[in-house]
């Protein structure tokens, strides 16, 4: 049976207090295992982010993944021309034919979660970190309140509550709507990888 349309995965990583992922240009926390779940998360498939996401990966590039990059910049020049694929119009998301990791930031969250039912994430892998935050970084605080707001609304929980090195980990699906089972699947593996 073939597949009708892609399986749109939200990947974030939340402060349980107030929703921040960000102070200015940094996470303002440092949790090993939670990088080594995104990469299993996120390894061989294709992923979009912003343009200061982009930015902030090592070499701005991620291996083994196809990246979609959300700039107004149309000149925008990407490291790996042949896997990093400049998107200047959201609406080209819905060109894309593969599964996609949605990996942030705020803003690109947002785009996926407010610009109607067609685009919302059909999971949302949302990881709270229960610890403290790293105060002495400069930078406006970036939260994602709004699409958590949204998540408690639209979606539902099904997976259980998975607790690592601070970090408490639920898997969501989007309310009336159907999910790739094999999506699911593949996602809850990587996260019970270590738990």
């Amino acid at each position: 049976m073939e597949r009708i349309k892609m399986t749109k995965t939200a990947v974030w990583c939340r402060h349980k207090e107030d929703n921040i992922i960000g102070i200015g240009m940094n996470i303002p926390w440092y949790v090993p295992s939670d990088f080594k779940r995104f990469r299993r998360l996120t390894e061989d498939q294709a992923i979009v982010a912003g343009q200061t996401t982009y930015e902030s990966f090592p070499n701005k590039t991620l291996p083994n993944r196809d990246i979609y990059i959300l700039s107004f910049d149309e000149n925008y020049k990407v490291t790996d021309p042949r896997r990093h694929f400049v998107l200047n119009d959201f609406k080209d998301v819905k060109k894309l034919k593969q599964d996609l990791f949605i990996s942030g930031g705020a803003s690109v969250y947002k785009l996926f979660m407010v610009n109607g039912k067609d685009l919302m994430p059909d999971i949302i892998v949302d990881c709270e970190y229960q610890g403290e935050v790293n105060q002495a970084l400069v930078g406006d605080k970036v939260d994602i309140t709004a699409c958590v707001e949204i998540m408690k609304k639209d979606y539902h929980k099904i997976s259980k509550e998975y607790f690592l090195d601070n970090i408490k980990t639920t898997v969501w699906a989007k309310n009336d709507a159907e999910v790739d089972e094999k999506a699911v699947k593949r996602v809850i593996d990587a996260i019970e990888f270590d738990n």
